[in-house]
């Protein structure tokens, strides 16, 4: 009897605390806006582009104590706008930094809507000097290998662990609930290998074996393009490119 009194304790106060955190999702045809976990969310919007077509592209948000931290912009101002504006509506937190996982467009391309707003963008030097270099919108704040935030009281980790993607590609991991930001270094289950024009594919694999080893705790994952999942997802990755050349 006792413990069954417990049990249906628990199931309230875990009832009670989801109430709290309402599911605050928003979906346009150029915007979704995906609740996770009950501190994150994933932003996708769509890239146009001459080899792939129109591309889904993913990014986090991440939030507690009326802070957020969003890893990758969406991929124009327009959109990042919107972001930016339904963080601080819906979710009444201000936005107190993006940080950018590569140098590429799909993690760069809103930059500017950001800085219009006072928000401080960060990235690994090694991005800042290539967005640099290919003309793109560039970062403000380097790093090298990585970069420790607060978002309220909850810690939020940027880190490089080897190339794959691209030779400065980095992740994102928010520890109290265990969401692995990984970006275009991991793959949806049953992708192809996609873009490789920037990529080292004979690092790659363990590289995400190296991620794999350093967070086994993980429970979600949020790859750069495609569907959301858990370590599965890491272990696809590293089997797509195992043996590469």
């Amino acid at each position: 009897m006792k413990k069954h009194v417990i049990t249906c304790l628990l199931a309230l106060l875990y009832t009670c605390v989801r109430a709290q955190t309402p599911d605050k999702s928003f979906k346009t045809d150029d915007l979704v806006l995906q609740k996770l976990t009950d501190h994150t969310y994933q932003h996708l919007t769509y890239l146009q582009t001459e080899s792939f077509g129109r591309v889904p592209c993913n990014g986090l948000i991440v939030f507690d104590g009326g802070e957020a931290v969003i890893f990758d912009t969406p991929v124009d101002d327009a959109t990042s706008e919107k972001v930016i504006r339904w963080v601080e509506d819906s979710l009444k937190c201000k936005v107190k930094a993006v940080i950018a996982t590569h140098f590429h467009e799909d993690c760069v391309g809103g930059l500017k809507a950001f800085h219009k707003h006072g928000i401080p963008s960060y990235a690994t030097n090694k991005t800042i000097a290539f967005d640099k270099e290919r003309k793109f919108n560039v970062p403000q704040k380097g790093f090298d290998d990585k970069l420790d935030l607060k978002v309220g009281k909850r810690s939020v980790i940027a880190a490089f662990y080897g190339e794959g993607h691209t030779r400065d590609n980095i992740i994102g991991y928010f520890p109290s609930e265990k969401v692995m930001f990984g970006g275009c270094l991991i793959k949806e289950v049953d992708a192809t290998k996609g873009n490789l024009a920037d990529a080292n594919l004979q690092a790659w694999p363990a590289t995400v074996r190296a991620l794999k080893q350093k967070y086994p705790d993980t429970k979600v994952v949020i790859p750069g393009h495609g569907n959301i999942g858990g370590t599965e997802l890491l272990d696809y990755t590293i089997k797509l490119f195992d043996g590469s050349k």
